[in-house]
């Protein structure tokens, strides 16, 4: 039996991954409009890549999240950042939601983490994380479904 090399699903079915790249664009949109800062938006992504065990989209999203100007100390406690002091209430709040959806298997979004995030979010910073938290997802899943190649 041959191991399959995989198949690029964006390559195979065009028209989706164009969907989802659109989506991706409407939610950067709606993210930056509810006021969330640009590099709490990096760190989304890769706490959500870090969760999903996604190379390609940590090695990118931190290389994006560098370039930003984002302090390479926060990005290195990323996994840990209920334990630091690096994370503002805003930072905590939306960390605690994108965590709670990527990990929707494990229990759901409980009434608590939407109450601990409304008592700091607005509803549209709630509605904007919680969409970019789905399309990281969605892209986390094509990257690693695709076994987009990471290597230095």
């Amino acid at each position: 039996m041959t191991d399959i090399a995989g198949v690029n699903i964006g390559k195979q079915h065009p028209p989706a991954y164009k969907a989802l790249l659109a989506l991706s664009s409407e939610v950067e949109e709606a993210v930056h409009a509810a006021g969330l800062d640009p590099l709490l938006i990096e760190l989304l992504r890769i706490r959500t890549s870090q969760i999903n065990g996604c190379a390609f989209c940590l090695r990118m999203h931190t290389r994006d999240a560098l370039k930003k100007g984002e302090n390479p100390d926060r990005i290195a406690v990323l996994p840990a950042w209920e334990e630091t002091g690096y994370f503002s209430e805003i930072d905590r709040a939306a960390l605690r939601l994108t965590e709670a959806i990527t990990r929707v298997p494990d229990g759901h979004v409980s009434n608590e983490d939407y109450n601990a995030a409304a008592t700091v979010l607005t509803e549209d910073q709630i509605s904007g994380i919680s969409w970019l938290a789905t399309v990281m997802n969605a892209f986390n899943r094509v990257a690693i479904t695709s076994r987009y190649p990471v290597s230095g």
